[in-house]
């Protein structure tokens, strides 16, 4: 099988590449732009495997991705989006160009050249910030609260129009908060792990009772792989591992996993539209795919730890 995955020299991206190359034999073809998120770098490992080709391009270029697809693709994952509310919140026409538009080229593209199955990389925050007892399962409401949760929602109902309009076979994964290695440190884990490699503060929004319910990338990737192969088309998976904390709480982890003292915590103004939580219902993926996480959130914040302080070249750089 030969995959188009978009947006592979991101974070969830570049390590979904390695988990295919790693467990299966499928040819990868990478398309990314490499934005200031987007690093080639994050596979220069297994940029010789002869499983996988990388292009560096825009998938809102029609005429490139056309020329990709139509070269016997036979599912396209994506991946590509710009994801940081932040930026989203200071320029929301770049995530509705990317997430939106760039959506809808890639979707006519299988439509045209009839590849077998799209997925879509999506998330949470498009339901909106939820109810701790009655978290959000895949047939309830979107309900985005920013641009950038705007625009993945709008790219979800894109896709699903192509599933009901033109037979498209689609599905749509919605994780919760990420974290692992490759995550470029602009996201809370990354920097405030790097900020405290420095030994400088790190800035925590508001008071920190904003809570997030955090999936190591790993599980993520496991769980896209059975997507791939075993979801029913239209079909929209949650992914969630249950781990939820107040972001007080996970700063204070990631200060007693790495010997620093409170007094590193620099509290800031909280920034615009700022969700408090978001909880959704994953009992879907794990009944019908199977699929059980493996990480608990101290296992994970160890390695992921472990892999900036060993690769201070990456993130320096």
């Amino acid at each position: 099988m030969k995959i188009l995955v978009t947006g592979g020299a991101g974070f969830i991206g570049s390590n979904f590449i390695r988990f295919l190359l790693k467990n299966t034999n499928y040819q990868i073809v990478n398309l990314d732009k490499i934005t200031y998120a987007g690093n080639i770098e994050n596979l220069k490992d297994i940029e010789n495997n002869i499983n996988y080709k990388f292009i560096k391009g825009d998938i809102c270029n029609q005429s490139l991705v056309n020329s990709i697809v139509t070269d016997n693709i036979d599912m396209i994952v994506n991946f590509a989006a710009e994801s940081h509310v932040d930026r989203s919140i200071e320029n929301p026409n770049v995530f509705f160009n990317t997430n939106v538009l760039g959506t809808q080229i890639l979707l006519d593209a299988a439509v045209k050249y009839k590849i077998d199955k799209f997925i879509q990389i999506s998330t949470d925050e498009v339901y909106g910030p939820g109810q701790k007892n009655q978290p959000d399962t895949e047939n309830d409401a979107l309900s985005p609260t920013n641009p950038y949760a705007a625009s993945k929602a709008s790219a979800d109902l894109l896709v699903l129009s192509y599933y009901n309009t033109y037979g498209l076979s689609v599905n749509i994964s919605r994780s919760t908060n990420n974290y692992g290695p490759y995550q470029y440190p602009e996201k809370i884990i990354p920097l405030f792990i790097t900020n405290l490699l420095k030994n400088i503060q790190v800035p925590l929004y508001g008071d920190g009772s904003h809570i997030r319910d955090w999936l190591h990338v790993k599980d993520h990737c496991k769980a896209i792989k059975l997507i791939m192969e075993q979801g029913k088309g239209g079909e929209i998976y949650n992914i969630s591992s249950n781990n939820k904390l107040q972001n007080i709480e996970l700063t204070k982890k990631i200060l007693k996993l790495m010997d620093k003292s409170v007094s590193k915590i620099k509290y800031v103004k909280d920034r615009l539209g700022h969700d408090n939580g978001y909880f959704i219902d994953a009992s879907k993926i794990k009944s019908q795919l199977n699929w059980k996480p493996k990480y608990d959130v101290k296992e994970g914040l160890i390695e992921t730890i472990d892999w900036y302080q060993e690769n201070k070249s990456w993130w320096e750089n």
